[in-house]
């Protein structure tokens, strides 16, 4: 059965397909290298690549102003989403999850915004349970522009210099 997602979580996973969680994935791999998959290049960094670790510290710092507009968004805050850390059999995966819901007993829900690369049996769209030790970074949309999203900007200089120009110009500063 086909899921019919709202205008913001298309934009999200639109994001996702076209460089946000394509090219933000952090992976145990053994070098930079770019894999196809679904036509979507993936970008593997090593766990202790420390440009990729410093951006998940600036993420998981700044998330009072995801949980903000997430509580109170304004009209222009749309699509918010969470990358977070599951583990795998290669040690672990970050995926995007969009359509995030705090849930009574303090997990979070919401379903993955992008294909699983190294899940088994999980897909795009399939709902996730998570715990907000997990997070590695946020996003959102404000007036079509990319707000958080600090994982995407070490994955840029994998890009070719036109698709990261044109990501970038779509960023904007919390």
């Amino acid at each position: 059965m086909a899921m019919k997602l709202s205008r913001p979580m298309k934009w999200v996973v639109l994001a996702a397909i076209t460089g946000v969680s394509v090219f933000g994935i952090l992976t145990i791999g053994p070098t930079h290298e770019v894999a196809a998959q679904d036509r979507s290049p993936i970008v593997d960094v090593r766990t202790g690549d420390p440009e990729m670790n410093a951006a998940i510290e600036r993420g998981r710092a700044t998330l009072p102003t995801f949980w903000a507009s997430y509580a109170s968004p304004k009209p222009s805050e749309t699509g918010h989403a969470l990358k977070v850390r599951f583990s795998t059999r290669k040690g672990g995966e970050h995926i995007w999850v969009g359509e995030v819901k705090k849930q009574p007993d303090g997990t979070l829900t919401g379903v993955f915004a992008n294909e699983p690369r190294d899940l088994p049996g999980k897909r795009a769209g399939d709902k996730v349970k998570f715990a907000e030790a997990d997070i590695s970074d946020w996003m959102f949309m404000r007036n079509g522009k990319i707000v958080g999203g600090e994982t995407i900007k070490p994955t840029l200089k994998s890009l070719p210099k036109a698709d990261a120009d044109a990501l970038r110009a779509r960023m904007e500063q919390p």
